[in-house]
């Protein structure tokens, strides 16, 4: 949880309120709030610092989060470690909106639109990080997309509170990234 926001020059300092598994947080160590990837500037006993730049606060939804928000968690996943997903670096390459929300048994049914120049590097069961999430598409148009989530997603992230409306970060599939990046076809 967002639990404190305190400016400092444009950007702010954010703190996060949050029990982790594992080792316990390091100063400097990279985590990701809502999908960003920040770096930990100060570790309370209950939960941690970060700071986030200008840049950061208006190229994601951290700008707008308001203190007492729910916000998704991930540590940086070591070399070692079992890579259960898809690749997500933590880089948001956009915003993107709820469109529409369904249920669908104990399973939810999202669409959501996103920027025109991300649309190219979402593809039909392909994959995307959303505040964090890694998720199938299940479906995708030229600035649209939709994915289900499934009950444990819905109960242990952000995404299952989300009403239309809501803004979420957006990274891509890397992969889709640098081959449009090699074949010349990047519209960014």
């Amino acid at each position: 949880m967002l639990a404190g926001r305190t400016a400092r020059g444009p950007g702010a300092r954010l703190v996060v309120q949050a029990r982790l598994d594992g080792e316990p947080l390091a100063h400097g160590e990279s985590i990701t709030v809502d999908g960003a990837c920040l770096s930990v500037t100060e570790v309370l006993p209950d939960g941690f610092a970060v700071d986030a730049t200008a840049e950061t606060l208006s190229r994601t939804t951290l700008g707008e989060l308001a203190v007492g928000a729910r916000v998704n968690l991930e540590r940086a996943l070591r070399a070692s470690d079992r890579l259960g997903g898809h690749i997500v670096t933590g880089h948001i390459d956009g915003v993107g909106t709820l469109a529409s929300r369904r249920e669908v048994g104990e399973a939810l049914a999202l669409s959501f639109t996103l920027p025109a120049e991300l649309g190219p590097y979402v593809a039909e069961k392909g994959s995307i990080a959303l505040n964090g999430v890694s998720m199938t598409v299940n479906a995708a148009g030229r600035t649209t997309f939709d994915v289900m989530v499934i009950p444990i997603t819905r109960n242990e992230t952000n995404l299952g509170a989300l009403e239309p409306g809501a803004r979420v970060n957006v990274e891509v599939d890397l992969v889709a990234r640098y081959v449009a990046r090699w074949l010349g076809k990047d519209p960014a």
